[in-house]
């Protein structure tokens, strides 16, 4: 045994050659049943080990990574497929950490780190993930990273960025270690620019896997792919679709081998998808959080339909997270949405908005919107509260006055000069 494990009460990670869960050390990974440390560090370690899987079948190693996976997803991810609750903590097992996954349920939004890097690993592991199994809920969770936490650091014009990425802000939110008031374009540790160009570049690579008797759709966008599926031949395929702003996506197969199997990722939040081949629907199971199999001889020409409902979903949190206790956080498709200052009158501050819990919204595309977004527009209620100037606490306010609310996309929020802005809302 090592000298400092002896010592329970944790060390400081800068000062120990074996700083424990900061660098993911204090339990071999075989043994480990948690997502603790450094969330870079801990995302490119897990990505290792699937590869390691990958080429020795490994079972012990892949159930390992399957629990850290469960207890990082249930317990200590973001709405936005973020990771790393903590600038600065303490880990389950007492051990300084920084730039760390937090203790289970602790999911801070005003002070999160989420560094952008870390969010692209635990993009890159549920890729890897997907590539072992097959199973939808890595190519799902890869999604949710894809079109929030992954994009989130970029401004729309792709040449400013932010470091951390906190699912609030207020007049009141400290500016911590690597936060920025406003994105920049030069900075001290320049890790996330160069992070998010390249996976960008590689998402192509991220929408399809090929398999020895067909095709896996993962992610759904314009596109066409051109591929070989081993033993069988040569597979053409375009993809045409509004995706993720409208739910309809058609595939039309422009090359085929003959008989091979399509399968169709049904996003776990698709509670209602049909699947149509030529214009006829096809009694295939369509449950959420799985690929749908469709197996035929193709033509070319065969075109595929698939419907996605593309409702508006309120999204509440497990009840351990106190940060978001009696709050909603909105999603429609993949995209989570926030609240943002500059999208409300003057004078009202984004935490004196609330909820009805039958909350209507509706959807509209903007094209002049922030490089072309669909917002959500419905009405909220405001409760004024009063000059928090000197104090802690204040009667409750007991009236509400009617609000319209319009909501963005949180990946595109802090493109129109510092804003408050919230993602979990308070409920009326």
């Amino acid at each position: 045994s090592k000298p400092w494990q002896s010592n329970p009460w944790g060390r400081v990670w800068a000062d120990d050659p074996h700083p424990g869960d900061q660098n993911q050390d204090r339990v071999p990974l075989r043994e480990e049943t948690e997502a603790v440390g450094h969330a870079v560090t801990a995302t490119y370690l897990w990505c290792g080990a699937a590869d390691v899987v990958a080429e020795t079948g490994e079972s012990k190693l892949f159930e390992a990574l399957d629990r850290i996976w469960h207890d990082m997803v249930e317990k200590r991810m973001y709405i936005t497929g973020a990771v790393g609750a903590y600038h600065h903590g303490v880990s389950p097992r007492r051990d300084m950490v920084h730039e760390a996954f937090g203790r289970a349920y602790e999911l801070p939004n005003a002070t999160a780190y989420n560094e952008t890097c870390a969010n692209i690993g635990n993009g890159m592991w549920n890729k890897r993930m997907l590539e072992l199994t097959g199973e939808a809920r890595f190519a799902d969770t890869m999604e949710q990273v894809l079109y929030n936490s992954a994009l989130s650091p970029m401004d729309i014009d792709g040449t400013r960025f932010c470091y951390t990425n906190p699912l609030a802000n207020s007049e009141w939110t400290p500016t911590l270690s690597q936060d920025s008031a406003q994105r920049w374009s030069e900075f001290t540790c320049y890790c996330c620019p160069p992070q998010v160009a390249r996976t960008l570049a590689k998402t192509h690579e991220w929408a399809y896997s090929v398999s020895e008797d067909g095709i896996y759709a993962n992610l759904y966008g314009s596109n066409v792919l051109a591929t070989d599926i081993p033993g069988l031949g040569a597979v053409k395929l375009t993809q045409e679709t509004d995706y993720p702003w409208d739910g309809t996506v058609t595939i039309t197969v422009d090359e085929a081998p003959g008989e091979f199997v399509l399968r169709l990722r049904i996003p776990g939040w698709a509670d209602s998808a049909t699947v149509a081949i030529n214009g006829d629907a096809v009694a295939t199971a369509t449950a959420p959080g799985t690929y749908t199999e469709l197996k035929r001889r193709w033509q070319p020409g065969d075109v595929v339909t698939l419907d996605l409902p593309m409702r508006v979903r309120l999204m509440a949190a497990h009840p351990e997270v106190e940060e978001a206790h009696n709050q909603v956080a909105v999603v429609r498709g993949p995209v989570v949405y926030c609240l943002e200052g500059a999208d409300l009158p003057d004078g009202v501050p984004v935490h004196e908005v609330h909820v009805p819990r039958d909350l209507k919204l509706t959807p509209t595309y903007k094209a002049d919107l922030l490089g072309g977004v669909t917002v959500l527009e419905g009405t909220a209620c405001r409760q004024q509260n009063p000059d928090w100037s000197g104090k802690l606490y204040a009667e409750l306010a007991t009236t509400f006055e009617a609000l319209p609310i319009c909501l963005i996309p949180y990946y595109a929020w802090l493109n129109r000069g510092p804003h408050d802005m919230r993602i979990w809302l308070p409920l009326a």
